[in-house]
């Protein structure tokens, strides 16, 4: 088997369990952000006395990269970009809008959303670990990704690929969507991620402030975390129950 082909193997496999995986690094990170913050080691000494602020710097990472999804996910049509986990889908090739610019936009949005999460460990050799596994895990998954567009768009795709980047933008190039923006498809489809990330950060910043002093129980990600739980059940039962986030095309 070629080494091409175990890549793909490799990803195809990633790809279908990308929901679940990316667990193991969070209950890691919160076992050392735990450590730190109790023991106050790391880096966590250099920003103890500003810790308000920091949290804030670690969630406007971490909102770019749920930026950087909506934006993606709104201004593409059915059938592409998705959360899909059961196999490849794409019913067209994406190649305007951010795609003009780099290949896999929604990975850079998970990189970012991941990134913010692993900044509050005040760990360097986390956030150095973190980037070469995130890299490791999704370059087997975009090769098996761009394999099967190749299969499927052939010349086109290579054409688009030979010109756009795989993850990190170019600043040139742009060309805009060809495709409507959609907030009702945004809505729809990106609800997990900005839940999660709620939670997440109110659950640190809970234990934080349980182990050192310096952490304050933050009410702005107490209200954020309630808010996104509060639209997250009623864009669910919205979804499930009318017709109101559907879209033709969409």
């Amino acid at each position: 088997m070629t080494l091409q082909r175990d890549f793909e193997i490799q990803g195809n496999w990633l790809f279908s369990h990308r929901s679940y995986l990316p667990l193991i690094v969070l209950v890691l990170g919160v076992a050392l952000f735990a450590r730190n913050v109790a023991c106050e080691e790391g880096f966590f000494g250099l920003v103890k006395g500003h810790w308000g602020y920091y949290e804030m710097l670690c969630l406007l990472v971490s909102l770019i990269g749920a930026a950087v999804r909506a934006y993606t996910v709104g201004h593409t049509p059915e059938g592409t970009s998705g959360r899909n986990t059961a196999k490849q889908e794409a019913h067209s090739l994406n190649v305007t809008g951010i795609y003009s610019v780099v290949r896999h936009p929604l990975y850079l949005g998970n990189f970012f959303m991941w990134l913010g999460i692993a900044m509050l460990t005040c760990s360097v050799g986390f956030l150095v670990a973190f980037v070469l596994a995130y890299g490791l895990y999704y370059e087997r998954i975009m090769c098996a990704e761009e394999a099967f567009l190749l299969r499927k768009f052939g010349a086109t795709y290579t054409a688009w690929a030979n010109s756009t980047p795989a993850f990190v933008p170019r600043l040139h190039g742009f060309v805009a969507s060809t495709v409507k923006f959609s907030w009702r498809k945004v809505l729809k489809k990106e609800k997990n991620g900005i839940l999660a990330v709620a939670l997440i950060f109110c659950m640190l910043n809970a234990i934080g402030s349980k182990l050192n002093a310096a952490i304050v129980p933050s009410l702005p990600l107490k209200a954020f975390a309630t808010g996104s739980a509060i639209a997250y059940a009623v864009l669910e039962t919205l979804k499930k129950h009318t017709a109101v986030l559907n879209e033709a095309g969409r």
